[in-house]
């Protein structure tokens, strides 16, 4: 990523993925798709957050392929190393160091209260770890070392940036401005992608079952069927509405991947039955994602330049997020480094 005075003046933007699976047409839509389009007007930090994975227990080899993977389909949906920084977050040691002096400025009373925590706590209740607690913490560092300006956020995570937030008031409070404190971005195109089989519910890779999630690499047969599938409701009516969630769903879906709106879906398929429309909206979903998988194909046969893109980026990162952690460091009282 170039740094020009233009550069300098944009507003920074920071937001990570973990590399825990299956990304889902619900996160393509909702988030990453998105992500291309600030980098043009924002300076755009990205990470693949490996370090957070960890608090559930994971196979090494399984990890490892998982995170390439990742790495590989996330420059295959239109993240630019030429214009925005994509790192790996454990190649970049000054998170897990700015972690545990945030662990510091935190409250036990703060983490308790993270319903994410409260969640997974019953998820994984043989695995209740400490990491599981503090990874608000982690991720406050991951937000805080770049000064980022604007952080884009779900619903899920509105709660975490608010920590984020409080954190650096508290630090910048008691040793004078230190971190920018970051507000959220709410994107004008994101969607909300619900499951196919409960569309009361967010598409989620975890969910049991295996009709309710498409995968941005799922093959054209299996996207063709699960959207089949889909749950919809008794009255046949191709329309937008009230106890309609699952129309409503495939409507946002399909209006995300051909920019018609609503009122022109309706149109469109006015007269039609859901089976023609189920298989419509499967066709479009097949055709946006062709050229991603088809890129995403071509990464993962070039290991070397997937190597060459991360490692540039982490000793980028790592330039930017030292300054911030030196900084709190030295305010802090540490004897400062002189190697």
């Amino acid at each position: 990523m170039s740094v020009t005075n233009e550069a300098e003046k944009k507003k920074v933007i920071f937001s990570a993925i973990q590399p825990s699976g299956t990304i889902t047409l619900g996160n393509y839509l909702g988030a990453l798709r998105n992500w291309t389009a600030l980098q043009d007007d924002y300076q755009c930090i990205f990470a693949l957050a490996d370090l957070h994975t960890i608090t559930v227990r994971q196979e090494p080899t399984k990890f490892r392929h998982n995170a390439l993977e990742a790495y590989a389909l996330l420059l295959a949906c239109g993240i630019n190393v030429e214009k925005s920084l994509f790192f790996i977050q454990s190649h970049v040691h000054t998170h897990a160091e700015l972690a545990w002096i945030l662990n510091c400025y935190t409250q036990f009373g703060e983490l308790s209260r993270m319903t994410q925590f409260k969640d997974k706590s019953t998820k994984h209740a043989d695995n209740i770890n400490v990491g599981l607690f503090t990874y608000p913490s982690l991720m406050a560092a991951d937000i805080l070392l770049y000064q980022a300006d604007l952080i884009p956020v779900g619903a899920d995570q509105k709660q975490h940036l608010e920590l984020a937030r409080d954190i650096a008031e508290r630090f910048n409070r008691i040793y004078s401005p230190t971190f920018v404190v970051p507000q959220p971005y709410i994107s004008k195109t994101g969607a909300r992608v619900m499951s196919l089989q409960d569309p009361t519910k967010k598409m989620s890779k975890s969910d049991e079952n295996a009709n309710s999630c498409v995968a941005v690499l799922d093959k054209p047969e299996d996207i063709m069927r699960k959207f089949k599938r889909a749950i919809t409701d008794s009255d046949g009516l191709i329309a937008y509405g009230e106890e309609k969630d699952g129309i409503n769903n495939l409507m946002g879906i399909y209006a995300c991947v051909t920019g018609k709106t609503n009122e022109q879906i309706e149109t469109e398929f006015s007269g039609k039955g859901y089976g023609d429309f189920k298989t419509a909206v499967a066709d479009a979903v097949i055709a946006h994602l062709q050229p991603i998988q088809e890129k995403f194909s071509h990464y993962m046969t070039d290991k070397a330049y997937l190597e060459k893109c991360y490692i540039e980026s982490a000793e980028k990162a790592l330039s930017i997020s030292n300054r911030t952690l030196r900084k709190v460091m030295k305010k802090i009282g540490f004897i400062p480094k002189t190697y």
